[in-house]
Parts: C-alpha cells; structure tokens; sequence
C-alpha cells in the first residue's frame, strides 16, 4: 500500500514539473514576442534617440522641400 502511494505521489510531482516546464516555455515565449513588439513599435528607445531621429527626419523634410521649390 505504502509502495502504491508513492508511486502516486511520484506520478504527481513528475505532472507538476512537466506543467511547470510547459507554463515556462510560454512564458519564455511570450516574453520573445513582448520584446520584439517593444523594438518593432520602437518603444525601447530613449528620449535622445527619438530626439535624434525627429531631428533626421526635419533634414529629410527640408531636402525634398526644397527640391520641390527648386523645380
């Protein structure tokens, strides 16, 4: 009887480390496709990169501003 417990016992901590593996490997992946939101929607950058990417863009802006004028 003692023999039939644990292996019962044995049985059920081998599903809770097999559940615990699997709820790991989501969160791992959840946490793989969060990060690659935040560098997708660009959210990971500081306020110096946004500045220094705003100031790029104004360049852009004013060359084809005045290819526009110049035409």
């Amino acid at each position: 009887m003692e023999e039939y417990l644990q292996v019962l016992e044995t049985e059920k901590l081998r599903k809770g480390k097999n559940k615990a593996e699997e709820d790991l490997k989501s969160l791992k992946t959840d946490y793989k496709k969060l990060r690659l939101s935040i560098r997708t929607a660009g959210l990971g950058k500081t306020s110096e990169q946004w500045c220094q990417e705003i100031r790029e863009e104004k360049i852009k802006a004013d060359r084809w501003e005045r290819k526009f004028q110049e035409a």
